[in-house]
């Protein structure tokens, strides 16, 4: 199956963006796809066989999952390739464009929900992180 992509143009320099995307204490800020989930809790080893663990959770505690993943290649502020915990391959790009960074994903889609679902999921999670990088 074909790989699910989202995108969006930061008006942030990739400094800037980069450290938002990988450090915990900015992840915890953009990474849910709506205003009733949160992310109480990311760790993250950046380095190459270093893994992410991100706990996903409804703000009303009915639901809660940890997403994570391993780093297979790390381009500094260019490219990250993942391995997810279920198996599905992720990449993510980092472009500067001056004052601008575009940020995009690829990832294998899942077989629980529906592909475009998926998308609109994930890029309402991309939303929130352009929309905390450029505060």
């Amino acid at each position: 199956m074909e790989q699910i992509e989202v995108k969006s143009i930061i008006k942030a320099p990739m400094s800037h963006v980069w450290e938002c995307w990988t450090a915990p204490k900015h992840i915890v800020h953009w990474n849910f796809a709506s205003d009733d989930w949160h992310c109480p809790k990311a760790d993250n080893n950046l380095i190459v066989g270093g893994t992410f663990h991100y706990t996903m959770s409804a703000k009303d505690n009915s639901m809660s999952f940890d997403f994570w993943g391993t780093y297979v290649s790390i381009e500094f502020e260019k490219h990250l390739e993942i391995l997810l915990g279920d198996g599905r391959k992720m990449s993510v790009y980092f472009e500067s464009n001056g004052d601008e960074t575009t940020v995009m994903e690829k990832f294998d889609p899942e077989n629980e929900n529906p592909v475009e679902l998926q998308k609109t999921g994930w890029q309402m999670i991309l939303d929130n992180f352009k929309t905390y990088s450029e505060q």
